[in-house]
């Protein structure tokens, strides 16, 4: 597999975590309803939402912030051909970071152990974009 192929998979693993998220949302609202700690109103209008989903709410929205940037960073890598082996392990890097971020969020949501996660997967992501910065100034 080229470097260029193996530059998506990691933007396919971090959907997938997003669906999985999508999917530990719905499993926990409907527990709430069903135990009846919540009742569907309640998720229509994101009244009053349980803690427990809540957390899986707020972790589905974390998906769609920083990761945006390693999105776009990915297919930019894909398109001027600047990926390579040491990018790509990048790419699995801030992934991981992002499922165990995601673990931590949905679990104990103890900022002490988000924070760094994040912290380290900014900088991942912040590497990538220079890289690509240095791509574009120097090829």
């Amino acid at each position: 597999m080229s470097p260029t192929e193996a530059t998506i998979w990691p933007v396919i693993a971090h959907v997938a975590l997003v669906f999985a998220l999508y999917f530990l949302l719905s499993s926990r609202r409907m527990g709430a309803v069903k135990s009846g700690r919540a009742k569907p109103e309640q998720f229509r209008e994101n009244r009053d939402e349980p803690a427990e989903s809540v957390t899986v709410k707020n972790a589905i929205a974390n998906q769609f912030e920083l990761p945006v940037l390693f999105y776009v960073v990915s297919v930019f890598l894909y398109l001027v051909d600047a990926d390579n082996p040491v990018t790509v392990a990048g790419g699995w890097v801030f992934v991981a970071l992002r499922y165990a971020h995601a673990y931590v969020h949905v679990t104990s949501n103890r900022l002490r152990y988000r924070r760094p996660l994040f912290i380290a997967g900014l900088a991942v992501v912040g590497l990538l974009w220079v890289w690509l910065g240095v791509w574009l100034a120097f090829t």
